[in-house]
């Protein structure tokens, strides 16, 4: 959950130590961290849609969908731009992103359930020239490249909660990201685990912050904060 700190507009470089340390002020692991987890859950949503049509939970709702959707229409990103959604799910984005004119679409997930269950999405929306890989983010091998915009909504903070080595994933999906977007690609990435200052120092390297996106804010004993945080970053060199 996200508190009311200052208001950082970046860092500047930082080296591995400094990164330790800016960004791992940690949470408990999870299960929901591993991959036997996702694919156990998207297994499940494949069934139901199989046999009722359901194609399972939109995370973080429609609205987190739509925010950037919005700010992807008013940054004028071309309906031809190669765009990556890291962590698919059931394909729901990709759907959007197909509806809203975007045509160079690729969504990938480490979850043989999660491919089954966004292709057959997909295929029921009559969206056939959508790409969707099975693919390990952290584990590509440069597979993954050229692209001029990603998106994560979750992934990151799956990864952040993985039990078996979570601070080396970190750090690997920070390096794939940067091989896998152009120079001066887009990165937009959703949290409910990381606020806006520890998302800044985490991607101070190689990214340059572009704009935090409005999110619901609370109240409590007398600050105001968010409990998700939506930001879009350039990639620089």
């Amino acid at each position: 959950m996200a508190d009311a700190r200052r208001d950082s507009r970046g860092c500047g470089n930082c080296s591995d130590s400094e990164e330790d340390k800016c960004s791992d002020d940690d949470f408990e692991t999870s299960k929901l961290g591993t991959k036997e987890y996702w694919e156990e859950a998207y297994q499940k949503e494949l069934e139901s849609f199989k046999d009722i049509g359901d194609v399972g939970e939109i995370w973080f709702g429609e609205e987190s969908m739509n925010r950037v959707l919005r700010w992807m229409q008013k940054a004028k990103i071309p309906e031809d731009a190669a765009i990556l959604d890291i962590g698919t799910g059931n394909g729901a984005f990709l759907v959007e992103l197909a509806k809203h004119g975007y045509r160079n679409l690729t969504g990938i997930d480490y979850s043989p359930a999660s491919v089954e269950l966004a292709r057959n999405v997909l295929q029921a929306e009559g969206l056939s020239d959508v790409t969707v890989k099975e693919t390990d983010f952290l584990n590509c091998g440069g597979e993954l490249a050229g692209f001029d915009v990603c998106i994560d909504k979750g992934t990151f903070d799956a990864i952040s909660l993985n039990p078996d080595n979570n601070k080396e994933g970190k750090k690997l999906y920070v390096h794939t990201l940067k091989d896998a977007l152009k120079d001066s690609g887009i990165f937009a990435i959703t949290s409910c685990n990381w606020t806006k200052e520890q998302l800044l120092e985490r991607f101070c390297e190689g990214f340059e912050f572009v704009q935090e996106l409005p999110t619901p804010s609370f109240q409590f004993g007398g600050k105001t904060g968010n409990s998700v945080a939506a930001l879009i970053f350039k990639r620089v060199h």
